[in-house]
């Protein structure tokens, strides 16, 4: 009776070193952020990881090798970030929170210029203006996009904004060439944070998604409305006392009003020499800023 060959599969003592070594990051970090580096140049990368020296301890393993060592270190809930090992990936192992790091991350990208057969990320345009470019080949190039020049003070001038590559399109040479010239950067590059597992927590961010500015323009917006919030619940501070008094205090002068028949104050316009002003008779002084929230 014949039986069945068994396959056995060989496992280099390098890629079992790699592993292994994975394993322990996983083990011994609060953090392990998934990051993707498509289109990086080599040099950009080296300066991230230099940057990041003390921070974090940055990986590009195989595929297979950092899912077989999730697999062993028997970490389940980090096996939620398999899907994000797509090309060109890179993984971090820090104890910095995972959006903290992924924040520096964010902070080191840097503007890069396009390259012909890129895909504009958006609508890409040439700003009018002055150049540093002098009158000659440069004229045709800029006219063959159909940009309008003029020269002024010995210098080529944009007559006005053109937008040489719609968004979605690909970069021809030509639309290259000018940027170039012009000094436009319409890629920004670095490292793109994707997800994240927090050890700590036991979490898994699958999208990292940080802005700065936006972030920054929401606190303004909600700072800006908290106060008025404040004192129209009531809630004394320091900051809201003064506020919460004149409100009563204009209210009290209205009820006392409407108990003793006493008309509402009328506006009175005064001449001076000079000009003519407006001010309020009989009616109590306020500090009542907020008024026109209640």
């Amino acid at each position: 009776m014949k039986t069945k060959k068994q396959i056995t599969t060989h496992v280099s003592e390098g890629k079992k070193k790699v592993v292994k070594e994975l394993i322990e990051l996983i083990k011994t970090h609060k953090t392990m952020l998934v990051a993707s580096i498509k289109g990086l140049p080599a040099a950009q990368f080296q300066e991230v990881c230099k940057k990041l020296r003390g921070k974090a301890v940055v990986k590009v393993p195989k595929k297979n090798l950092i899912i077989r060592a999730i697999d062993d270190s028997k970490v389940e809930k980090a096996k939620e970030l398999e899907g994000k090992f797509e090309e060109g990936f890179a993984i971090m192992f820090s104890n910095q929170d995972s959006f903290d790091l992924a924040l520096e991350l964010i902070k080191k990208k840097v503007p890069a210029r396009a390259k012909p057969g890129q895909e504009a990320p958006e609508d890409i345009v040439v700003p009018a203006g002055p150049t540093d470019l002098p009158p000659g080949p440069a004229i045709s190039e800029l006219g063959a996009l159909g940009i309008m020049v003029q020269i002024d003070k010995g210098k080529i001038s944009i007559k006005e904004p053109k937008v040489i590559v719609k968004a979605g399109n690909k970069i021809s040479q030509a639309a290259a060439d000018v940027m170039s010239k012009l000094d436009i950067k319409p890629f920004i590059i670095g490292v793109t944070p994707l997800a994240a597992y927090d050890s700590s927590e036991n979490k898994v961010y699958l999208a990292i998604n940080i802005n700065p500015e936006e972030a920054l323009e929401k606190l303004k917006t909600a700072y800006g409305k908290s106060l008025p919030f404040a004192v129209a619940i009531g809630y004394t501070t320091s900051d809201t006392i003064k506020f919460i008094l004149s409100k009563a205090q204009a209210h009290a002068n209205k009820l006392n009003r409407i108990m003793t028949g006493e008309p509402e104050p009328v506006a009175v316009e005064q001449k001076s020499e000079s000009h003519e002003i407006k001010k309020e008779e009989h009616k109590a002084p306020t500090t009542d800023a907020l008024a026109g929230f209640f």
